[in-house]
């Protein structure tokens, strides 16, 4: 997936970010009394961090593993996803290792580049195949619940909100017609 897409993408997932606010002020995350790095081991965060960098790789922006986005879905997986989402989540991690031995015939961290961004295209696939045949009760594809955090952990950081976006850390008055020239970053 090359960064065009990614934004695409994101300016959907923000969206129902945005929609779906409501749902977290009136649930909330729950915030564990345990220490948030205790939920996944730093090998996994690792693990987490490069699934996320051939997301989102570095181009003449940031990455995501800059903007440290393992760690993010560290504690939102702790802290906001209920305990079945959680368990899913923690499956798919071994679920996504042992396809990548079975395609690759490595282990995703020892894959270069390439490789990984061929393993994660046809996972993404399966994702999309998936999701679009599943009924409304079914959980989502554990590949879906990664791309989702990767896409807002680093659009939300801030190195993806001052880097890979423009950025008014306080905006003045309201200006509906502003210029735009091809090329420009969106508005973080």
């Amino acid at each position: 997936m090359n960064r065009r897409d990614a934004l695409k993408q994101v300016s959907w997932i923000l969206g129902g970010t945005i929609i779906g606010s409501s749902i977290f002020l009136e649930y909330g995350c729950n915030p564990a009394t345990e220490k948030a790095a205790g939920f996944f081991d730093q090998k996994t965060i690792d693990l987490l961090n490069e699934i996320a960098e051939t997301i989102l790789p570095q181009t003449n922006t940031p990455g995501a593993k800059e903007a440290k986005v393992g760690d993010f879905m560290n504690i939102m997986v702790q802290d906001c996803y209920t305990k079945d989402d959680q368990k899913i989540f923690k499956e798919g991690i071994n679920t996504l290792q042992q396809k990548c031995k079975e395609v690759q015939g490595k282990e995703f961290m020892t894959c270069s580049p390439e490789e990984r961004t061929s393993f994660l295209t046809g996972l993404d696939n399966e994702q999309k195949a998936y999701m679009e045949a599943k009924k409304a009760e079914e959980p989502s594809h554990y590949f879906r619940m990664m791309k989702e955090l990767t896409l807002l952990g680093f659009f939300t950081s801030e190195v993806g909100a001052t880097k890979a976006l423009r950025y008014i850390e306080t905006p003045g008055s309201y200006d509906g017609d502003v210029p735009y020239k091809k090329g420009d970053r969106a508005w973080a």
